[in-house]
């Protein structure tokens, strides 16, 4: 753990973990003390929850069951659902509390007296989370081929002291791994990864964090240039921190964004007299690295070369085995001296310089490969081009030193041939893995690199590099420019183009006071916007690092193959080997058989098996490919998720993506997922006799003035459009406090400002012609207590609801909208009743779920009434309503224990839990950060139909995962046997390099299977769309 933002992090999760009571975690002692339900959890599964968030984790006691010596003195919890189910037993003095903060106090007592006393009446575990300060560094990779290259590089590292977890991605050629910098340094990592035999570069210092800047600085001779940059830079307000490293040339920089930013630091710098460069832009990084370019050219390059020796060596073949044989009527070698023919000469000189210099990509990556103990594909390539050419140096050696009257059958066309198919295959696979990576890369290219700074004194305009833009700057964009940031329109009118953003292919109009997104274009008009999210925290920044982050991620599938791609090599190598030994042995027992195969070959019969051993030995591992096994899920997830991201649908990794293939049952929220989440007041009934309704309005809308909750927002909307002229302002809310799924408490007090004049009487409330007094004399007072929420908020405090009141209530939930109680004083004065619009698109998106066999459920904290209605209305039958919020993750876990795939679609705060309780969290576009940052899908165009098209995406792509996993089998299982001679009794026997060039195809049909993707039409609703009111 590092800061409190850590603590929050463990208790949050922590907290609904099954049979967790309560949990305290202490930064400063590196503890933490849970209490639990000993028959509902273990202290070993609490420790790997913890571990599974990120941290080191060890138990360091476990109390276990003890005797009641802290019962007289622990309090009595009720929840608040009402159901007496004591949580921490107690002898006498018990008390009940009912708010989540009375719930809080209670284990928070419970907890520090842990601390105290070695004896508790429930059991106690203490936790100790390491402060082992791991930090996270990213890495990209060159020369990785196939899944025994990812196995190679994440089992080495893993080995490394200091290393805790390594995630390397083929495609993207990334690997993430979090270490300790006490014990070693990215550049040493990245050190380990060179020499396992590839390329890697540390790509830390292009994904700053929000408020950090590093730069290049040159110009620094001694220590004091460092000291003068330094206070430079403090010298501009909002800078936190200063290291500037005189060896590396290089300044770390932090600073509050809200008061300073990046471009005052560069301009401070360059004032001392220095020279500054900003690092390469990360979006143009990952967009080089996604598109292969540098890898394209490496192997077309390499392809172009090996034709120089390959094709010549194909003539010589074309014209010895099919011209001359015609011509003259045999295979007739012309010879340069005894044992060596012009033929073997020309085929030697030709394969020579491949074998020790074109050979090169394949060579240097196998050797280190080799030397950490691992074989990666390049292993069986250079075995197959070393063993053809020493096998064909060796006998032609042996022929030549013996004198004989004719040459022998050699491999050395083999060694040109291989490597001409295999850079070939290279150069194509490069090709379609850019291609695969496609849609990532088009969004990453949609931001422009830089933007045109307006002074706001001066109004002199200046282009700037977009990294520069501070929030609060002003950022002018011209007719044909795209926008480098979010901001709000300041000045100005044009239409702008977001398809990119909102899926919507219309220009957009937009005027002062709107959202402008990063990476629209602005077709026509000149805008004059203000920098609201910059760097990384602009909406494409976020869509971008969304994607980048599940094309990187590994589905348990994949990992899977990645295993078997670790024993691939070794057993390819065996095979050959086996197959060496097994037609020697049939060689020299039965070597007719190879004989019927070689022909008019005159050789001698061990010349003739060593020839056909070999061949085929030579074959199996010319032929053997894992690649197109470790290609076949990463490829589908690239393309699957770059077409969700270009149908506005976002899934933060591999693994949802596959789970959400198998979902059976789904779970919707009500307000703001079924709902449009714009709620509207439709009726305030005052049943005061004394209180006027226009004040009553605005006291409510001040008590609801600091709600987050839509039903809060709607209300005092509504209080702000009933004020008058004379009255302005609402009064002063203090000591707000709102307890989720039920309702909210605070004082609201009158100043100088008084909306309703003292009275003498008693406040009258009319219950069905009785009468009931309320205790308070002097009409609304300057300090005024106010509860606003359901019914149950109402009886936990004591208040009470007359008959018409309840009826009113009963009313308004029959029709499906939510009404609330407003109580001053303890006293229930009000009802109001709030409405949310069904969405369009609701009971479409039903319909078609339960078509398609889906479980569809409402799980929703309003009361039953309201969620029946809202649930008829959009034909769901199943609801669980009045459902709390950290009660929804139980229900959740319910539904899971059936067996099958449970997801969840929410929007707010109150769903987090739930969303992360599922098996697959869905949230819509406009849902809250804490919601969107627990889903694992984001609808981001806000549209319910987009869930259906995620699923049909899901399960296009695991299909296509499946294709690609049966043809990379079928290939590895049909074409071994075949390369080994198996089926010679047919009449088929491969050349090595004929193995060499079905090896490429393989992984190239794998790509092409996958890129079929790219062209799937998403499913929607069939039905249409019909507005419900």
């Amino acid at each position: 753990m590092s800061s409190q933002s850590c603590v929050g992090h463990i208790e949050e999760q922590l907290a609904y973990h099954k049979g967790v009571v309560g949990i305290k975690v202490s930064l400063e002692l590196n503890t933490a003390a849970v209490v639990f339900l000993s028959q509902e959890t273990e202290a070993e599964d609490i420790r790997e929850a913890v571990e599974h968030l990120g941290y080191n984790c060890s138990l360091i006691e476990d109390l276990g069951e003890k005797n009641d010596d802290l019962a007289s003195e622990t309090e009595k919890v009720t929840p608040d659902n009402n159901e007496t189910s004591p949580l921490l037993k107690a002898k006498n003095d018990t008390r009940s509390y009912s708010s989540q903060r009375s719930l809080e106090l209670a284990l928070q007592k419970s907890i520090e007296h842990l601390s105290k006393s070695s004896r508790a009446s429930s059991r106690h575990t203490l936790v100790n989370v390491e402060a082992a300060n791991l930090e996270k560094a990213f890495f990209t990779i060159k020369g990785m081929t196939c899944s025994s290259c990812v196995s190679t590089i994440e089992n080495n590292l893993k080995k490394i002291r200091g290393i805790h977890f390594v995630l390397v991605a083929l495609l993207a050629e990334k690997a993430e791994v979090r270490y300790n910098p006490e014990l070693i340094s990215p550049d040493a990592i990245a050190g380990a990864i060179d020499s396992m035999g590839f390329e890697a570069e540390v790509l830390a210092d292009t994904q700053c964090p929000p408020g950090q800047l590093v730069v290049m600085i040159k110009g620094m001779t001694c220590a004091s240039c460092v000291n003068s940059i330094e206070k430079a830079v403090f010298r501009i307000p909002g800078v936190t921190s200063a290291n500037v490293v005189l060896s590396t040339q290089k300044g770390t920089f932090t600073f509050d964004g809200d008061v300073a930013g990046p471009r005052a630091i560069v301009e401070a710098i360059e004032g001392a007299g220095f020279e500054v460069h900003l690092p390469s832009s990360a979006d143009t990084s990952i967009a080089d690295r996604l598109s292969h370019r540098s890898e394209i050219e490496k192997w077309r390059s390499a392809f172009l070369v090996s034709l120089l020796f390959g094709v010549p060596t194909m003539a010589i073949m074309i014209f010895y085995m099919v011209i001359a044989p015609q011509n003259g009527g045999g295979h007739k070698q012309t010879m340069i001296t005894e044992g060596l023919s012009l033929e073997n000469l020309l085929l030697f000189a030709l394969a020579t310089p491949v074998q020790f210099i074109g050979g090169r990509h394949f060579c240097c990556p196998a050797l280190r490969s080799l030397q950490h103990g691992a074989a990666n594909m390049d292993v069986l390539i250079v075995l197959a081009t070393t063993i053809s050419y020493l096998y064909s140096v060796t006998v032609l050696g042996i022929a030549m030193a013996t004198r004989q009257s004719m040459s022998p059958m050699t491999f050395f066309d083999t060694v040109p041939m291989l490597i001409v198919f295999l850079c070939l295959g290279r150069w194509m696979e490069s090709v379609a893995k850019g291609a695969t990576t496609e849609a990532l890369t088009k969004l990453i290219e949609l931001e422009p690199t830089t933007a045109l700074l307006v002074s706001s004194g001066n109004h002199e305009e200046k282009e700037i590099n977009k990294q520069l833009v501070a929030r609060g700057d002003l950022i002018k964009v011209l007719p044909g420019a795209k926008v480098p940031v979010d901001g709000c329109v300041v000045s100005g009118h044009g239409q702008v183009d977001e398809s990119h953003i909102t899926g919507e292919s219309l220009p957009v109009d937009k005027n002062p006071d709107d959202i402008v997104f990063s990476g629209s274009l602005n077709i026509n008009g000149v805008l004059l916007i203000r920098a609201t999210h910059v760097g990384q925290d602009t909406t494409l920044g976020q869509i971008v690092k969304l994607v980048e982050q599940a094309q990187t991620s590994k589905a348990p599938i994949q990992q899977l193959a990645d295993r078997i791609a670790g024993y691939f090599v070794p057993a390819v190598f065996s095979l050959s080997v086996i197959t060496l030994g097994v037609w020697m042995f049939i060689g020299f027992t039965k070597v007719d058989i190879i004989r019927s195969f070689v022909g008019k070959y005159e050789g001698s019969d061990l010349e003739v098996t060593l020839q056909f051993a070999f061949r085929c030995a030579i074959t199996v591992l010319s032929i053997a490919c894992p690649c197109a096994l470790g290609l076949a899920t990463p490829t589908a997830v690239m393309v699957g998720t770059g077409l969700g991201a270009k149908n506005g649908i976002f899934i933060k990794g591999a693994e949802p993506l596959e789970l959400l293939s198998q979902v059976k049952i789904i779970a919707f929220d009500k307000t703001g997922t079924i709902t449009e989440g714009k709620a509207s007041v439709t009726s305030f009934t005052n049943f005061s006799a004394v209180v006027p309704s226009g004040p009553l309005v605005a006291l409510i809308g001040a008590a609801e003035s600091n709600s987050e909750h839509p039903i809060g927002k709607a209300i005092f909307a509504f209080a702000v459009d009933q004020l008058s002229e004379e009255e302005k302002e609402l009064p002063r809310c203090e000591n707000f406090e709102a307890t989720p799924g039920y309702g909210l408490q605070c004082e609201i007090v009158y100043d100088s400002y008084t909306i309703y004049p003292n009275e003498t009487k008693d406040i009258i409330v009319k219950d069905d012609g009785s009468v009931l007094r309320n205790p308070l004399k002097t009409g609304l007072g300057k300090v005024n207590r106010v509860l606003v929420g359901n019914r149950m908020w109402m009886l936990n405090h004591g208040v009470k609801i007359s008959g018409s009141q309840d009826k009113a209530l009963e009313t308004c939930e029959l029709e499906g909208e939510t009404a609330v109680v407003c109580a001053i004083n303890g006293v229930a004065l009000a009802v109001v009743s709030v409405s949310d619009r069904v969405r369009p698109e609701s009971r479409a998106v039903v319909t078609h779920l339960k078509e398609k066999l889906f479980k569809v459920v409402l799980l929703t904290g309003d009361n039953k009434r309201t969620a029946n209605a809202i649930a008829k209305k959009v034909g769901i039958r199943d609801v669980i309503a009045q459902v709390l919020p950290r009660h929804k993750a139980e229900k959740i876990k319910e539904l899971r224990r059936s067996g099958v795939k449970v997801a969840m679609v929410g929007d707010g705060i109150n769903d987090s839990p739930a969303l992360i309780a599922a098996d697959v969290g869905i949230a819509l576009g406009n849902a809250t950060e804490v919601a969107i940052d627990a889903a694992q899908v984001v609808l981001i165009r806000n549209d319910l139909r987009d869930l259906i098209s995620a699923i049909d995406l899901s399960r296009k792509t695991v299909h296509r995962i499946r294709i690609n996993f049966v043809l990379a089998s079928v290939y590895n299982i049909v074409s071994i046997p075949l390369a080994a001679g198996m089926l010679l009794p047919l009449g088929l026997v491969l050349l090595p390099w004929v193995g060499a060039g079905a090896m490429a195809a393989s992984s190239l049909s794998v790509l092409l299977s996958s890129l079929t993707l790219r062209s799937a039409v998403l499913e929607r609703p069939r039905e249409p769309v019909t507005k419900h009111a």
